[in-house]
């Protein structure tokens, strides 16, 4: 296949100011890519279109994943302001370490609501705007998304919705010529993370990263990003070693794909789907 080629691509990314979200975008940005950074703290926006090289290149807007209102807004400012958008990098979330039984209901319903209706609402409003490039998208989920750990019903069960929705999805868009992705990372540090393991119960669960919870460096998950990105692929694992623990639950997956949602009747399927809406 050949290499989708990120020089003046335009790529949206939500929750552009965290960690893994700077880092992305930096290294986005030495590819040639030009940056619409979402986020919910104006100032860190703003601090990071300066620190990327200004307006042309990289222009950001308040953002809200809770809103649907909130991102079709800012998808059509970026589009006004840039002319198009290629990829949509849906990279908001949150994490912490509670049991089911002691959680406030809200903080599961906010783990949910940010990490998976989040990516919901990212990717539908910015579907119009891939039809017109046939883009690419991109969910950052987890590892967490095969491994389910104790005190992270919440986060897991947020991270496998991401995965589902995204295999989902990219048969909706097959013949759209959208590619869809979800991204796999092990843990890589981040402020986020830094958080987690400084409660008492985060740092026992992962114990304290060593052995298979090691931490990989976060210059790995982004060069695995932007290699993803390249290459439109369907599922990124960082590290690699991982690849055989991610596709276990999948393993059938191709053959019921091919056996219950062959080409044609694919086709059909999305061609009604599409007559009743219009």
């Amino acid at each position: 296949m050949t290499k989708y080629e990120l020089k003046d691509k335009v790529v949206v990314i939500t929750g552009s100011t965290g960690g893994l979200g700077l880092a992305i975008a930096q290294a986005l940005r030495i590819k040639g890519a030009k940056l619409a950074l979402l986020d919910l703290d104006l100032n860190k926006v703003e601090a990071q279109v300066k620190q990327l090289g200004g307006e042309s290149v990289a222009a950001g807007w308040i953002t809200d994943v809770r809103s649907l209102e909130s991102i079709e807004s800012a998808m059509a400012n970026a589009s006004k302001h840039f002319g198009k958008i290629d990829v949509v990098i849906a990279n908001a979330g949150i994490a912490t370490i509670e049991s089911l039984e002691h959680m406030a209901p809200e903080t599961f319903e906010r783990t949910i609501d940010i990490n998976l209706i989040g990516v919901f609402r990212t990717f539908r409003a910015a579907i119009p705007y891939m039809k017109k490039t046939q883009g690419y998208l991109l969910a950052v989920s987890s590892m967490a998304a095969f491994v389910h750990s104790p005190l992270n019903t919440h986060y897991t069960s947020s991270k496998a919705g991401v995965w589902a929705l995204c295999d989902s999805l990219r048969l909706e868009l097959k013949y759209s010529n959208i590619g869809v992705g979800s991204l796999h990372p092990t843990f890589f540090q981040t402020p986020m993370m830094d958080a987690v393991h400084d409660m008492p119960a985060g740092n026992a669960v992962w114990k304290g990263n060593t052995g298979i919870w090691k931490y990989v460096p976060i210059e790995e998950v982004v060069s695995a990003v932007v290699n993803g990105i390249e290459k439109r692929k369907d599922i990124i694992i960082v590290p690699k070693i991982n690849t055989s623990i991610a596709k276990a639950p999948g393993l059938f997956r191709g053959l019921i794909e091919f056996l219950g949602f062959n080409s044609k009747q694919l086709r059909q399927t999305m061609s009604l789907s599409e007559k009743n809406h219009h």
